[in-house]
Protein backbone atom coordinates (compact mmCIF):
# COMPACT_ATOMS: atom_id res chain seq x y z
CA UNK A 1 0.00 0.00 0.00
CA UNK A 2 0.98 3.56 -0.85
CA UNK A 3 4.21 2.46 -2.53
CA UNK A 4 5.48 4.89 -5.35
CA UNK A 5 4.07 5.06 -8.93
CA UNK A 6 6.22 5.50 -11.58
CA UNK A 7 4.15 4.88 -14.79
CA UNK A 8 5.59 5.77 -18.56
CA UNK A 9 4.61 6.09 -21.89
CA UNK A 10 5.52 7.00 -25.43
CA UNK A 11 5.31 10.30 -26.12
CA UNK A 12 2.85 9.28 -28.78
CA UNK A 13 0.31 6.71 -29.01
CA UNK A 14 -2.13 6.15 -32.47
CA UNK A 15 -4.08 3.55 -33.51
CA UNK A 16 -5.89 2.88 -35.94
CA UNK A 17 -6.88 0.78 -39.74
CA UNK A 18 -5.01 2.32 -42.58
CA UNK A 19 -3.34 4.88 -39.97
CA UNK A 20 -0.04 3.93 -41.62
CA UNK A 21 -0.62 6.16 -44.72
CA UNK A 22 -0.14 9.11 -42.79
CA UNK A 23 3.33 7.98 -41.98
CA UNK A 24 4.76 11.34 -43.92
CA UNK A 25 3.09 13.67 -41.66
CA UNK A 26 4.40 11.43 -38.58
CA UNK A 27 8.01 11.89 -40.07
CA UNK A 28 7.28 15.65 -40.54
CA UNK A 29 6.41 15.75 -36.85
CA UNK A 30 9.08 14.84 -35.54
CA UNK A 31 10.92 16.85 -37.85
CA UNK A 32 12.70 14.05 -40.05
CA UNK A 33 14.25 14.45 -43.29
CA UNK A 34 15.93 11.23 -43.88
CA UNK A 35 14.27 8.47 -42.84
CA UNK A 36 16.20 4.53 -42.31
CA UNK A 37 13.45 1.89 -42.01
CA UNK A 38 14.77 -1.13 -39.98
CA UNK A 39 12.19 -4.41 -40.69
CA UNK A 40 12.74 -8.35 -41.68
CA UNK A 41 12.44 -10.37 -45.12
CA UNK A 42 9.11 -11.80 -44.14
CA UNK A 43 7.38 -8.41 -43.83
CA UNK A 44 9.33 -7.72 -47.32
CA UNK A 45 7.70 -10.90 -48.76
CA UNK A 46 4.09 -10.08 -47.48
CA UNK A 47 3.89 -6.86 -49.59
CA UNK A 48 4.17 -4.46 -45.98
CA UNK A 49 7.26 -2.63 -46.38
CA UNK A 50 5.77 -1.18 -49.95
CA UNK A 51 2.79 0.10 -47.28
CA UNK A 52 5.47 2.23 -45.68
CA UNK A 53 7.05 3.66 -48.60
CA UNK A 54 4.35 4.35 -50.16
CA UNK A 55 3.95 7.44 -48.13
CA UNK A 56 7.01 8.61 -47.63
CA UNK A 57 7.62 8.72 -51.17
CA UNK A 58 4.68 10.52 -52.31
CA UNK A 59 5.55 13.28 -49.21
CA UNK A 60 8.63 13.28 -51.07
CA UNK A 61 10.83 12.14 -47.86
CA UNK A 62 13.98 10.62 -48.65
CA UNK A 63 14.60 6.94 -47.05
CA UNK A 64 16.38 3.92 -46.97
CA UNK A 65 15.85 0.62 -45.76
CA UNK A 66 17.48 -2.80 -44.19
CA UNK A 67 15.59 -5.79 -44.57
CA UNK A 68 17.78 -8.42 -43.00
CA UNK A 69 16.81 -7.98 -39.27
CA UNK A 70 16.40 -12.42 -37.77
CA UNK A 71 13.93 -13.24 -35.26
CA UNK A 72 15.44 -13.15 -32.07
CA UNK A 73 18.48 -10.73 -33.48
CA UNK A 74 21.81 -11.13 -32.05
CA UNK A 75 23.89 -8.62 -30.86
CA UNK A 76 26.38 -9.06 -33.84
CA UNK A 77 23.41 -7.47 -35.99
CA UNK A 78 23.30 -4.11 -34.27
CA UNK A 79 26.27 -2.41 -35.43
CA UNK A 80 25.98 -3.42 -39.30
CA UNK A 81 23.13 -1.69 -38.81
CA UNK A 82 24.07 1.43 -37.15
CA UNK A 83 27.12 1.63 -39.74
CA UNK A 84 24.53 2.31 -42.34
CA UNK A 85 22.03 4.69 -40.51
CA UNK A 86 25.84 7.08 -40.17
CA UNK A 87 27.14 6.34 -43.16
CA UNK A 88 23.62 7.11 -44.56
CA UNK A 89 22.83 10.39 -42.61
CA UNK A 90 19.53 9.32 -41.72
CA UNK A 91 17.80 11.23 -38.84
CA UNK A 92 14.89 9.17 -37.70
CA UNK A 93 14.14 5.36 -37.96
CA UNK A 94 11.08 3.49 -38.64
CA UNK A 95 10.73 0.20 -37.04
CA UNK A 96 8.42 -2.06 -39.11
CA UNK A 97 7.96 -5.60 -37.99
CA UNK A 98 7.43 -8.33 -35.26
CA UNK A 99 9.45 -7.59 -31.95
CA UNK A 100 12.67 -8.33 -33.24
CA UNK A 101 12.38 -5.31 -35.68
CA UNK A 102 11.38 -3.23 -33.65
CA UNK A 103 13.75 -4.02 -30.83
CA UNK A 104 16.31 -3.82 -33.34
CA UNK A 105 15.53 -0.18 -34.07
CA UNK A 106 14.94 1.18 -30.34
CA UNK A 107 18.93 -0.25 -29.69
CA UNK A 108 20.30 1.30 -32.90
CA UNK A 109 18.60 4.75 -32.21
CA UNK A 110 20.53 5.35 -28.91
CA UNK A 111 23.78 3.47 -30.29
CA UNK A 112 23.95 6.24 -32.88
CA UNK A 113 23.94 8.76 -30.80
CA UNK A 114 25.43 7.39 -27.12
CA UNK A 115 28.42 5.31 -29.12
CA UNK A 116 29.97 2.26 -28.20
CA UNK A 117 29.21 -1.28 -28.91
CA UNK A 118 25.34 -2.96 -27.45
CA UNK A 119 27.29 -4.83 -24.76
CA UNK A 120 27.82 -1.58 -23.02
CA UNK A 121 24.09 -1.09 -22.62
CA UNK A 122 22.83 -4.66 -21.48
CA UNK A 123 20.95 -3.80 -18.50
CA UNK A 124 18.66 -1.09 -16.91
CA UNK A 125 19.49 2.41 -16.99
CA UNK A 126 22.70 2.37 -18.41
CA UNK A 127 21.72 4.71 -21.64
CA UNK A 128 23.11 8.38 -20.88
CA UNK A 129 21.16 10.82 -23.73
CA UNK A 130 18.66 9.91 -26.38
CA UNK A 131 18.60 8.22 -29.63
CA UNK A 132 17.92 9.67 -32.85
CA UNK A 133 13.83 10.00 -33.23
CA UNK A 134 11.93 6.51 -34.21
CA UNK A 135 8.57 5.74 -34.92
CA UNK A 136 7.52 2.16 -34.49
CA UNK A 137 5.06 0.28 -36.25
CA UNK A 138 4.10 -3.20 -36.00
CA UNK A 139 2.79 -5.98 -37.48
CA UNK A 140 2.20 -8.49 -35.39
CA UNK A 141 -0.07 -8.64 -32.07
CA UNK A 142 2.02 -9.93 -29.94
CA UNK A 143 5.37 -8.28 -28.43
CA UNK A 144 4.06 -4.64 -27.60
CA UNK A 145 7.66 -3.42 -28.66
CA UNK A 146 6.37 -0.41 -29.91
CA UNK A 147 4.88 0.58 -26.35
CA UNK A 148 7.98 -0.39 -24.30
CA UNK A 149 11.40 0.74 -23.56
CA UNK A 150 13.00 -2.48 -23.27
CA UNK A 151 14.50 -4.35 -26.05
CA UNK A 152 15.82 -8.10 -25.85
CA UNK A 153 18.48 -9.61 -27.98
CA UNK A 154 20.30 -12.77 -27.84
CA UNK A 155 23.63 -13.44 -26.94
CA UNK A 156 24.84 -16.06 -29.10
CA UNK A 157 28.23 -17.03 -27.41
CA UNK A 158 25.88 -17.86 -24.31
CA UNK A 159 22.88 -19.08 -25.58
CA UNK A 160 20.92 -16.51 -23.60
CA UNK A 161 19.05 -13.39 -24.36
CA UNK A 162 19.67 -10.42 -22.75
CA UNK A 163 17.57 -6.78 -22.30
CA UNK A 164 18.36 -3.15 -22.40
CA UNK A 165 15.98 -1.08 -20.55
CA UNK A 166 16.46 2.97 -20.73
CA UNK A 167 13.85 5.34 -21.27
CA UNK A 168 15.76 6.27 -24.22
CA UNK A 169 13.74 3.21 -25.84
CA UNK A 170 10.26 4.51 -25.84
CA UNK A 171 9.25 5.40 -29.58
CA UNK A 172 8.66 8.84 -30.36
CA UNK A 173 5.34 7.96 -31.59
CA UNK A 174 3.89 4.18 -31.53
CA UNK A 175 2.26 3.85 -34.72
CA UNK A 176 -0.50 0.52 -34.27
CA UNK A 177 -2.29 -0.14 -37.84
CA UNK A 178 -4.58 -3.37 -37.17
CA UNK A 179 -4.77 -3.75 -41.33
CA UNK A 180 -1.01 -4.58 -41.18
CA UNK A 181 -1.63 -7.61 -39.53
CA UNK A 182 -4.13 -9.11 -41.61
CA UNK A 183 -1.91 -11.44 -43.63
CA UNK A 184 -0.28 -12.74 -40.67
CA UNK A 185 -0.12 -16.41 -40.88
CA UNK A 186 -2.27 -18.40 -38.17
CA UNK A 187 0.92 -20.12 -36.37
CA UNK A 188 2.37 -16.93 -35.65
CA UNK A 189 -0.70 -15.09 -35.22
CA UNK A 190 -1.01 -17.79 -32.70
CA UNK A 191 2.39 -17.33 -31.02
CA UNK A 192 2.31 -13.59 -30.68
CA UNK A 193 -1.08 -13.32 -29.88
CA UNK A 194 -0.12 -15.86 -26.79
CA UNK A 195 2.77 -13.87 -26.08
CA UNK A 196 0.24 -10.61 -25.62
CA UNK A 197 -1.73 -13.01 -23.06
CA UNK A 198 1.21 -13.76 -21.07
CA UNK A 199 2.46 -10.18 -21.04
CA UNK A 200 -0.86 -9.04 -19.36
CA UNK A 201 -0.97 -11.73 -17.09
CA UNK A 202 2.33 -12.00 -15.99
CA UNK A 203 1.90 -8.28 -15.39
CA UNK A 204 -0.97 -8.03 -13.77
CA UNK A 205 0.87 -9.77 -10.68
CA UNK A 206 4.17 -8.80 -11.32
CA UNK A 207 5.68 -7.48 -7.81
CA UNK A 208 5.58 -4.15 -9.25
CA UNK A 209 2.13 -4.07 -10.78
CA UNK A 210 0.03 -0.92 -9.62
CA UNK A 211 -3.32 0.62 -9.91
CA UNK A 212 -2.77 1.54 -13.44
CA UNK A 213 -0.96 -1.45 -15.01
CA UNK A 214 -3.60 -3.64 -13.17
CA UNK A 215 -6.95 -2.08 -15.01
CA UNK A 216 -4.85 -1.94 -18.43
CA UNK A 217 -3.63 -5.62 -17.98
CA UNK A 218 -6.77 -6.63 -17.16
CA UNK A 219 -8.56 -5.35 -20.28
CA UNK A 220 -5.55 -6.53 -22.42
CA UNK A 221 -6.17 -10.18 -20.91
CA UNK A 222 -9.94 -9.49 -21.99
CA UNK A 223 -9.73 -8.36 -25.43
CA UNK A 224 -6.90 -10.92 -26.65
CA UNK A 225 -8.96 -13.92 -24.73
CA UNK A 226 -11.90 -12.90 -26.65
CA UNK A 227 -10.37 -12.48 -29.85
CA UNK A 228 -7.57 -14.53 -30.40
CA UNK A 229 -9.09 -17.51 -31.64
CA UNK A 230 -10.92 -15.34 -34.34
CA UNK A 231 -8.07 -13.94 -35.39
CA UNK A 232 -6.34 -17.34 -35.77
CA UNK A 233 -9.33 -18.86 -37.91
CA UNK A 234 -10.45 -15.89 -39.67
CA UNK A 235 -7.30 -13.59 -40.55
CA UNK A 236 -9.64 -11.05 -41.95
CA UNK A 237 -11.48 -10.53 -39.66
CA UNK A 238 -11.16 -7.08 -39.11
CA UNK A 239 -12.76 -6.54 -35.68
CA UNK A 240 -10.63 -8.87 -34.24
CA UNK A 241 -7.96 -7.87 -35.87
CA UNK A 242 -8.45 -4.52 -33.87
CA UNK A 243 -9.02 -5.96 -30.74
CA UNK A 244 -5.96 -8.32 -30.50
CA UNK A 245 -3.92 -4.82 -32.15
CA UNK A 246 -5.34 -2.83 -29.07
CA UNK A 247 -5.20 -5.89 -26.99
CA UNK A 248 -1.22 -6.54 -27.38
CA UNK A 249 -0.91 -2.40 -27.46
CA UNK A 250 -2.59 -2.46 -23.79
CA UNK A 251 -0.42 -5.63 -22.48
CA UNK A 252 2.90 -4.02 -23.88
CA UNK A 253 2.21 -0.61 -21.60
CA UNK A 254 1.07 -2.79 -19.02
CA UNK A 255 4.60 -4.93 -18.29
CA UNK A 256 6.47 -2.20 -19.67
CA UNK A 257 6.24 -0.43 -16.54
CA UNK A 258 5.02 -3.73 -14.06
CA UNK A 259 7.29 -6.05 -15.42
CA UNK A 260 7.22 -9.66 -16.59
CA UNK A 261 8.56 -12.78 -14.42
CA UNK A 262 8.79 -16.65 -14.29
CA UNK A 263 7.53 -17.36 -17.47
CA UNK A 264 9.50 -14.65 -19.46
CA UNK A 265 12.73 -15.61 -17.29
CA UNK A 266 12.48 -19.21 -18.23
CA UNK A 267 11.23 -19.04 -21.20
CA UNK A 268 14.54 -16.78 -22.58
CA UNK A 269 16.81 -20.17 -22.27
CA UNK A 270 14.67 -21.69 -24.77
CA UNK A 271 15.09 -19.28 -26.92
CA UNK A 272 18.59 -18.98 -27.01
CA UNK A 273 19.76 -22.74 -26.47
CA UNK A 274 16.48 -24.00 -28.96
CA UNK A 275 15.76 -20.89 -30.96
CA UNK A 276 11.74 -21.73 -29.96
CA UNK A 277 9.82 -18.58 -30.98
CA UNK A 278 8.82 -16.27 -28.22
CA UNK A 279 5.62 -16.55 -28.22
CA UNK A 280 5.37 -20.30 -28.17
CA UNK A 281 8.33 -20.68 -25.48
CA UNK A 282 6.48 -18.67 -22.86
CA UNK A 283 3.41 -20.84 -23.53
CA UNK A 284 5.65 -23.70 -22.60
CA UNK A 285 6.49 -22.57 -19.81
CA UNK A 286 2.69 -21.23 -18.89
CA UNK A 287 0.91 -23.44 -17.00
CA UNK A 288 3.97 -24.59 -14.90
CA UNK A 289 4.63 -21.24 -13.30
CA UNK A 290 1.56 -20.19 -12.67
CA UNK A 291 1.26 -23.48 -10.80
CA UNK A 292 4.03 -22.84 -8.84
CA UNK A 293 2.81 -18.97 -8.48
CA UNK A 294 -0.75 -19.50 -7.80
CA UNK A 295 -0.77 -19.02 -4.22
CA UNK A 296 1.22 -16.27 -4.00
CA UNK A 297 -1.80 -14.24 -5.81
CA UNK A 298 -4.99 -16.30 -5.02
CA UNK A 299 -7.20 -12.92 -5.61
CA UNK A 300 -5.57 -11.85 -8.42
CA UNK A 301 -5.69 -15.60 -10.62
CA UNK A 302 -10.03 -15.48 -9.80
CA UNK A 303 -10.10 -11.96 -11.43
CA UNK A 304 -8.07 -13.45 -14.72
CA UNK A 305 -10.42 -16.17 -14.63
CA UNK A 306 -13.20 -13.38 -14.75
CA UNK A 307 -11.55 -11.64 -17.52
CA UNK A 308 -11.21 -14.56 -19.33
CA UNK A 309 -14.92 -15.36 -19.65
CA UNK A 310 -14.85 -18.22 -16.72
CA UNK A 311 -17.94 -18.51 -14.60
CA UNK A 312 -16.22 -18.51 -10.54
CA UNK A 313 -19.39 -17.79 -8.83
CA UNK A 314 -19.51 -20.24 -5.79
CA UNK A 315 -16.19 -21.37 -5.95
CA UNK A 316 -13.41 -21.23 -3.55
CA UNK A 317 -10.84 -18.90 -3.97
CA UNK A 318 -8.40 -21.65 -5.19
CA UNK A 319 -11.12 -23.26 -7.74
CA UNK A 320 -11.37 -19.91 -9.23
CA UNK A 321 -7.34 -19.36 -9.23
CA UNK A 322 -7.44 -23.02 -10.90
CA UNK A 323 -9.65 -21.87 -14.08
CA UNK A 324 -7.71 -19.09 -14.82
CA UNK A 325 -4.96 -21.60 -15.50
CA UNK A 326 -6.94 -23.85 -16.84
CA UNK A 327 -8.05 -20.75 -19.51
CA UNK A 328 -4.41 -19.91 -20.09
CA UNK A 329 -3.78 -23.49 -21.38
CA UNK A 330 -7.21 -23.88 -22.85
CA UNK A 331 -6.73 -21.03 -25.59
CA UNK A 332 -3.14 -22.15 -25.99
CA UNK A 333 -4.61 -25.65 -27.19
CA UNK A 334 -7.38 -24.27 -29.24
CA UNK A 335 -5.18 -22.17 -31.26
CA UNK A 336 -2.34 -24.97 -31.84
CA UNK A 337 0.23 -24.00 -29.37
CA UNK A 338 2.21 -26.44 -28.02
CA UNK A 339 2.31 -26.68 -23.71
CA UNK A 340 4.87 -29.42 -23.58
CA UNK A 341 8.39 -29.14 -24.30
CA UNK A 342 8.88 -32.86 -25.43
CA UNK A 343 6.16 -31.93 -28.03
CA UNK A 344 8.94 -28.75 -29.15
CA UNK A 345 11.70 -32.04 -29.20
CA UNK A 346 14.00 -30.36 -26.33
CA UNK A 347 15.11 -33.48 -24.64
CA UNK A 348 15.07 -34.28 -20.80
CA UNK A 349 18.49 -34.22 -20.76
CA UNK A 350 18.82 -30.29 -21.34
CA UNK A 351 17.04 -29.39 -18.19
CA UNK A 352 19.58 -29.04 -16.01
CA UNK A 353 21.34 -26.73 -18.35
CA UNK A 354 18.30 -24.55 -19.11
CA UNK A 355 17.83 -24.05 -15.18
CA UNK A 356 21.34 -22.78 -15.05
CA UNK A 357 21.00 -20.24 -17.45
CA UNK A 358 16.83 -19.54 -16.07
CA UNK A 359 18.29 -18.66 -12.90
CA UNK A 360 20.57 -16.12 -14.41
CA UNK A 361 17.65 -14.38 -15.62
CA UNK A 362 17.55 -11.86 -12.15
CA UNK A 363 16.15 -9.00 -13.60
CA UNK A 364 12.65 -10.56 -14.23
CA UNK A 365 12.55 -13.29 -11.10
CA UNK A 366 13.09 -10.59 -8.53
CA UNK A 367 9.73 -9.22 -9.84
CA UNK A 368 7.93 -12.36 -9.90
CA UNK A 369 5.41 -12.95 -7.51
CA UNK A 370 7.29 -16.11 -5.46
CA UNK A 371 10.57 -16.58 -5.15
CA UNK A 372 12.39 -19.57 -6.59
CA UNK A 373 15.50 -21.51 -6.21
CA UNK A 374 17.56 -23.22 -9.10
CA UNK A 375 15.64 -26.42 -7.75
CA UNK A 376 12.32 -24.85 -7.95
CA UNK A 377 13.14 -24.17 -11.74
CA UNK A 378 14.72 -27.60 -12.43
CA UNK A 379 11.02 -28.17 -11.36
CA UNK A 380 9.41 -26.10 -13.30
CA UNK A 381 11.15 -27.24 -16.17
CA UNK A 382 11.02 -31.46 -15.77
CA UNK A 383 6.87 -30.84 -15.08
CA UNK A 384 7.15 -28.39 -18.10
CA UNK A 385 8.27 -31.81 -20.11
Amino acid sequence: MNKPINFAVPNSIEIGTGIVEQLNEKVRKLGGKKVFIITDEGVLKAGLLERVKKPLAEGGIKFGCYTKVIPEPPVEQIQEIVNEVKDGGYDLLVGLGGGSSLDVTKVVSVIVTNGGAIGDYIGTDMVKKPGIAKILIPTTSGTGSEATNIAILTDVKEELKKGVVSPYLFADIALVDPSLTFTVPPKITANTGMDALIHAIEAFIAKKSNAFTDCIALEAIKLISDNLRTAVTDGENVEARYNMSLGSLMAGIAFGNAGVGAVHALAYPLGGQFHIAHGMANTLMLRYVMEYNVVSRMAKFKEIATAMGENVEGLSPREAAQKAIDAMIGLAEDIGVPTKLRQVDIPKEAIPKLAEAGIKVTRLLSNNPRKLTLEDIETIYSNAW
